[in-house]
């Protein structure tokens, strides 16, 4: 438990240290909350209350009770309360009542993770244990001995296990289940908010296949889900599981009182917006805590930063006298072993701070921790309440310290702490429907079953290709075969091997890529999109706080070669991206938008300043006669390239060099917003002087341009004029030079940017209208690096979930435009609302930019002076004004 008098001193002293209270722009002290409990149901079996009772549970929470209630009524039930409120219970209790009573009766329980399901495999045979009842629980999943696996299939009641694994190793070779299958009678969901976007829309998918199976085998099974607090845990188990779920919110657990703050660092330099880094703040009030005893969990975004925290708590631990093995990392990637025994470090208090990503958000017993520190907003809303709910588990007073980063989502939270503590929980999205997807998992539905036509998969959604459709298609293209029995079209796999293997319920591709290290064997792993920017050849791997060199990465077999190195740098990826519209569906005025928008506030009680019912009409009208951008919601394809990587020192953060790197180009089809700018606000802009300087294009540019004049006949590629006296042809730049001489050395952008594919020929009328575009494109630049921080806040999202791409000519319209787009294949319906969200996106970004007090531009605004354009933030405040006025 907690020991609030341990924490107190240390409270009082950071509220009396004005190097520390000067940067705090929120101290929130929220409540404890008294348990509210009720007695046991007596519909339970008589067994439950004695082992609950040796258990040390006397009574039930609130939540617990109704949600037993609820399951023993046969209704179908979500239970979303805190976290460590108890959840468990709600599942375990009905399951077990159920298989004592009957001993052919089964039940699937499943966790998103392995680690979570080993974990919570603890508590369930501690009930088994205490009832002495003949109930099998065996976990099932990639770890399981193949030697286990038939007594398993022959004996287990329950089965603790993961979506990848039913997907993989139980759905396609039911038959060996067919007894666990006929007595299915519970499948349990935990930690349900993790369902949500590519993994949430792979797992619904096959949840439609398990109960195709399990009605195949006579069973109807019902369905107990438990989430975290989010702003759609019904809808979202409703969605998932496509029948009628009763939810239980009202949470009855009880809590100790936490300190919540959000702290800003420093401005080390207001010219230039620069404040100090969060990551050396979070470092410090970090040592701070240690040397007070307080136990403490540091989450940062990124395995990267993980590790380069890691590296430098430890020595910091060692400086103060400290073990540096008291510190540990834990993130994807590491081996279930070494995770295991950081866990118990942490429940045994050896461990004193662990730094983690969000693989430490789920629910894994790591013990009573005292305090929580967030190097940078999580994302949203639920991924912090949950983060910092990793502190205080159990009664008594907890620290939770939210460090925001330069970047402007972090910058206007904390300068708004009202939009956190205020609003309720981001909803989570699925798109079970997507095409790709749809059509991937019936085919694995058709391995393990054949399809007859009509037979229906999931829910019918309006506008979906109906089942039959895309059964039909797969057959055309030789995937499955139709065939014919009792006058019926039926659909069979024809493949040598079962489909599930070639997908991955987890990204957009199938698998992952192994890091081996010589005669260490293998270190790690990591999902191949990430691969491309982590593990290609010349990247720094850490693992551990160990830094690797990558010396080789074989991308058709997914094996990185690597090998101890102190380096002294790590490596910052970057790739080109193009978007391509597939389907225009809907397209505005930004103006229109605008104008609605401001309306649509009026009407709810908020309406623009100054904005009666007269000058409201006024504004309507004028704007209506003006065009000064377009809004589209589109269907896209993304083409991803990385491109090049920077080796930056883990000192100073300085650049060192630039390397290559090649390999393959990846596609995605989702949705996308786009906003075009028209001609007559890009004439505003050049008008304004927003326009990019010449730049040195170097020696070699002159017979660079003849080549490409050659190749291009001598002629305009927009209009076909060809070159007269004086008016020569122009070779332009798609991408600008300075675009890339802002990432990397002249040399390299000079090579990048002279590609033929980069450069096109242009007459002087022409040319004059593009480099006008190229103004506009320098203010997109600024614009798209806000749009991309910024929308996660408006759509209740993680900013991961975000793309975005700015075109100085894009391919559509010719005009310039910048792209969001949802980097989920098929898209979950993210970006499409920005055309309805836009009045409040574009006045969130206009107050950022207006209230950030740098001269050129920073990161807490349109982006860090060096990676920007010139001129970037004078050019995306004047596009801002434009677009809102």
């Amino acid at each position: 438990m907690g020991d609030p008098d341990r924490l107190a001193p240390l409270l009082q002293r950071l509220q009396a240290d004005p190097g520390f209270i000067r940067n705090v722009t929120a101290w929130h002290t929220l409540p404890g909350q008294q348990a509210r409990g009720k007695p046991w149901t007596r519909a339970l079996d008589a067994r439950l209350l004695p082992a609950g009772t040796s258990l040390g549970i006397h009574e039930l929470y609130e939540h617990q009770s109704a949600a037993v209630e609820a399951v023993l009524r046969g209704e179908n039930v979500t239970l979303a309360t805190g976290t460590a409120s108890g959840k468990t219970l709600g599942y375990i209790l009905p399951v077990l009542h159920t298989l004592l009573g009957d001993p052919k009766a089964t039940a699937l329980l499943l966790y998103p993770t392995k680690a979570l399901a080993h974990d919570q495999i603890a508590a369930l045979e501690g009930w088994i244990d205490m009832l002495d009842a003949p109930i099998a629980l065996r976990p099932y999943d990639g770890d399981t001995p193949q030697r286990f696996r038939a007594a398993i299939r022959k004996e287990a009641r329950i089965i603790v296990s993961n979506p990848d694994m039913v997907h993989l190793g139980i759905l396609p070779h039911h038959t060996q289940w067919m007894r666990f299958f006929q007595g299915l009678r519970y499948i349990v969901l935990d930690e349900l908010h993790v369902y949500r976007g590519v993994f949430g829309s792979h797992v619904a998918n096959v949840l439609r296949r398990l109960r195709r199976i399990a009605a195949f085998y006579g069973a109807t099974p019902q369905y107990v889900t438990a989430s975290a607090t989010i702003g759609n845990a019904q809808h979202l188990a409703q969605t998932l599981l496509e029948t009628p779920v009763t939810a239980v919110e009202e949470d009855g657990a009880a809590y100790g009182k936490r300190h919540v703050i959000f702290y800003n660092p420093p401005l080390v330099n207001p010219t230039l917006g620069l404040r100090a880094s969060a990551a050396d703040e979070a470092l410090r009030l970090t040592a701070r805590l240690l040397q007070e005893d307080i136990q403490t969990i540091v989450f940062a975004r990124s395995r990267l930063a993980v590790e380069l925290l890691l590296r430098d708590m430890r020595s910091r631990a060692h400086a103060l006298g400290y073990d540096p093995g008291t510190i540990q990392g834990y993130r994807g990637g590491y081996l279930p072993s070494e995770r295991r025994e950081i866990e118990l470090g942490l429940r045994g208090g050896r461990v004193r701070v662990v730094i983690a990503t969000n693989a430490l958000e789920l629910g894994i017993d790591i013990g009573a921790l005292d305090a929580s520190v967030l190097v940078g907003y999580p994302g949203t809303i639920a991924a912090t309440r949950q983060q910092m709910g990793r502190a205080g588990r159990r009664a008594g007073t907890s620290l939770s310290v939210m460090i925001a980063t330069a970047a402007p989502l972090d910058q206007y939270l904390v300068m708004h702490p009202e939009y956190f503590f205020g609003r309720s929980p981001e909803q989570a999205f699925v798109n079970p429907d997507a095409l790709s997807l749809l059509a991937s998992h019936l085919a694995c539905a058709a391995f393990e079953l054949p399809f007859q036509a009509a037979e229906g998969f999931g829910t019918a959604v309006p506008g979906r290709a109906s089942v039959d459709e895309l059964l039909a298609a797969l057959a055309t293209e030789g995937v499955l075969h139709a065939g014919s029995a009792k006058g019926e079209t039926v659909y069979t796999w024809v493949g040598e091997t079962y489909p599930a293997q070639a997908i991955s319920l987890r990204s957009a591709t199938p698998d992952n890529v192994v890091i081996r290290a010589g005669e260490a064997g293998v270190i790690g792993t990591v999902d191949r999109p990430s691969a491309a920017r982590m593990v290609h050849e010349g990247a720094v791997y850490f693992h551990g706080a160990v830094s690797y060199l990558i010396e080789a990465l074989d991308w058709e077999q997914g094996i990185a070669s690597a090998r101890p190195a102190d380096l002294g740098y790590y490596t910052v990826a970057s790739a080109t991206t193009k978007v391509e519209r597939l389907v225009l569906r809907r397209s505005v005025p930004a103006a229109a938008a605008v104008t609605e928008g401001y309306a649509s506030m009026q009407a709810n009680g908020a309406p623009h300043p100054g904005a009666d019912e007269v000058t409201t009409d006024l504004f309507r009208q004028r704007r209506s006669r003006e065009r000064n951008a377009v809004l589209t919601d589109e269907e896209v394809l993304v083409r991803t390239k990385p491109a090049a990587y920077r080796r930056v020192t883990l000192g100073t953060g300085e650049t060192l060099g630039w390397g290559e790197i090649n390999l393959p180009e990846q596609q995605m089809e989702t949705e996308a917003f786009r906003l075009t700018v028209e001609p007559d606000l890009v004439e505003a802009l050049a008008s304004e002087g927003v326009m990019v300087a010449p730049l040195d294009y170097g020696p070699e540019w002159p017979e660079i341009r003849k080549q490409m004049l050659e190749r291009d006949g001598h002629r305009c590629r927009i209009c076909g004029q060809t070159a007269v006296t004086d008016r020569p042809l122009e070779v332009h730049h798609l991408t600008p030079l300075r675009s890339f001489m802002a990432q990397y050395a002249r040399s390299m952008a000079l090579r990048l940017a002279h590609t033929p594919e980069n450069l096109v020929s242009l007459c002087s009328v022409c040319h004059k209208t593009v480099e006008r575009a190229r103004g506009a494109h320098t203010a997109l630049t600024g614009l798209a690096y806000l749009l991309q921080h910024l929308a996660p806040v408006f759509l209740m999202c993680d900013p991961g979930d975000l793309g975005t791409s700015v075109e100085a000519r894009d391919s559509e319209t010719h005009q310039p435009a910048v792209i969001l787009y949802d980097g989920i294949p098929g898209g979950v319906g993210l970006t499409p609302r920005l055309l309805d969200l836009w009045p409040s996106l574009v006045g969130a970004a206009l107050e950022r930019v207006r209230g950030c007090p740098c001269l050129e531009g920073c990161p807490s605004c349109v982006g860090p002076t060096g990676e920007s354009e010139a001129g970037a933030k004078r050019a995306a405040l004047r596009l801002l004004e434009l677009l809102d006025r």
